[in-house]
């Protein structure tokens, strides 16, 4: 029985093989290799081929073929998921479907402020061909020159412009997805309204690709900002970083595109291990906000005075004690450079446990205290480095093991830690995944925080789709 079904694969992996030509399967070890392994080497998986289909037409097929097979299939887009949503397991015995083939913009619709593009689109290009098309995306996040839409899509991505702009899911009009069985649902609506029954595109969007992939989708464009003021200031604290954040957002009517806790430990690392970077205040404190506003209004509309007297108002008051406003672009670049590379910066200082946690905007002071004080008692000369979108209340709530200690026995406290910062986040009506999905990292760990209601609805709807599990099997549920 066994050697039939492996007859089965093999003449499904050839039927697949025509399908897409030699262009789109690879085999070769060396070729393969990048889509085994995690992003940051946690996990390498394995498959028997990578398959890179041209168009939804083939996705499709390559699918259907699957699913008549029993055939498992692992979709991929940049793989750059910080939670092994994106590589398969170590045992894993069918096909990795990466979308990078599929990289056109299909519409370009500058009046209904839209533009639909494929799966396979790199972020920073659809950034480019929105400003080309004077038009502003503003999904923006670390990985951007490499990770492709699908991916945002299938995993919710946040960034740096949530506050403003919302996730990925605001961001979304329509989709195309491919489903389980080999069918596509055209769903590529470009509207604002539309209330006819259930929304289906949200059942896919954050879904990291265990219901359906993602072939195509409609994104909402906005104006492009005509005007941006950047400043890296120092603040008191946590509790002050809340307050001037309502400040900025009634001072600028609503124009804060970004606001970024950084501790001062951020800086540190930066600094001592990321070239041409420099601390644009001149003395050292202890706490700071990376604080951007935007304005697309056509004339000048006092955008740098405003912040101006924001900052000082914000001073006389004991929330600001001292801030550096960006004079040029390239002055701006550099303070971005400080927050954008703070996780590379961490590699370097030894092994550091991450979180991606969410807890309600004013509450994230709160929950660094708790946090902070139950880490360190745990962990004596543990080295906290939580920084992030304290505008949306996501916090990177890194930790990196204490100077001079052992990275081995640090990272075998992964669970007790977890278990630590995430029951504090779950007594805080918080997420223990804010904007990075759950994939096999966090898989097990959910169900201690989900409701069992919540999982039930969850494998039901993973099992009335999907009811042969082919789809990224082992990732979220």
């Amino acid at each position: 029985m066994k050697a039939l079904a492996e007859t089965v694969i093999d003449d499904t992996l050839q039927r697949i093989r025509a399908l897409v030509g030699d262009k789109g399967y690879i085999t070769a070890a060396d070729a393969m290799e990048p889509h085994l392994v995690e992003w940051r080497g946690l996990w390498r998986g394995q498959a028997r081929a990578v398959v890179k289909p041209a168009d939804t037409a083939e996705v499709a097929e390559v699918v259907k073929l699957c699913a008549e097979a029993g055939i498992p299939i692992v979709p991929q887009g940049g793989n750059t998921s910080l939670v092994g949503g994106s590589v398969p397991y170590e045992d894993f015995d069918g096909i990795i479907l990466s979308l990078a083939r599929m990289n056109r913009v299909r519409a370009i619709d500058r009046m209904n402020y839209t533009m639909t593009v494929e799966a396979g689109c790199v972020l920073a290009d659809l950034q480019r061909i929105a400003e080309e098309n004077d038009r502003f995306f503003p999904l923006s996040l670390a990985a951007e020159g490499s990770c492709m839409i699908g991916g945002n899509l299938s995993t919710n991505a946040g960034g740096v412009n949530v506050l403003r702009y919302g996730n990925t899911r605001e961001l979304v009009l329509g989709l195309e997805v491919a489903l389980p069985d080999g069918t596509v649902w055209e769903g590529l609506r470009g509207l604002r309204k539309d209330n006819t029954g259930y929304d289906l595109k949200h059942l896919f969007v954050g879904a990291e690709g265990t219901l359906g992939i993602v072939t195509a989708a409609v994104l909402k464009l906005f104006p492009k900002p005509t005007r941006r003021e950047t400043a890296m200031v120092a603040i008191s604290g946590p509790d002050a970083a809340i307050e001037l954040l309502a400040r900025a957002r009634a001072a600028s009517a609503d124009g804060v595109t970004s606001f970024e806790l950084m501790p001062r430990i951020c800086f540190d690392f930066v600094l001592a291990h990321i070239a041409d970077t420099v601390d644009p205040l001149p003395q050292r404190y202890d706490w700071h906000v990376l604080l951007e506003l935007s304005s697309t209004s056509p004339e000048d509309d006092g955008l740098a005075e405003k912040l101006q007297n924001l900052l000082e108002k914000a001073a006389e008051d004991g929330l600001v004690l001292d801030a550096a406003i960006a004079q040029n672009q390239a002055q701006a670049n550099a303070m971005w450079k400080l927050r954008e590379t703070v996780s590379e910066a961490q590699k370097p200082e030894g092994a550091s446990i991450k979180h991606d946690v969410s807890v309600p905007v004013s509450r994230v002071p709160e929950f660094l205290r708790r946090a902070d004080e139950a880490v360190a008692k745990a962990v004596p000369g543990i080295r906290v480095v939580g920084f992030g979108h304290v505008g949306d209340g996501n916090i990177h709530y890194n930790l990196s093991v204490p100077k001079g200690g052992d990275n081995q026995a640090f990272l075998a406290r992964w669970e007790e830690i977890n278990e630590i910062v995430h029951d504090i986040v779950h007594d805080m009506g918080g997420s223990i995944s804010a904007e990075h999905g759950l994939g096999r990292l966090k898989r097990e760990e959910i169900t201690r925080y989900k409701s069992q209601t919540e999982m039930e609805l969850m494998r039901k709807i993973k099992g009335l789709i999907d009811p042969k599990g082919i789809m990224n099997p082992g990732k979220v549920l």
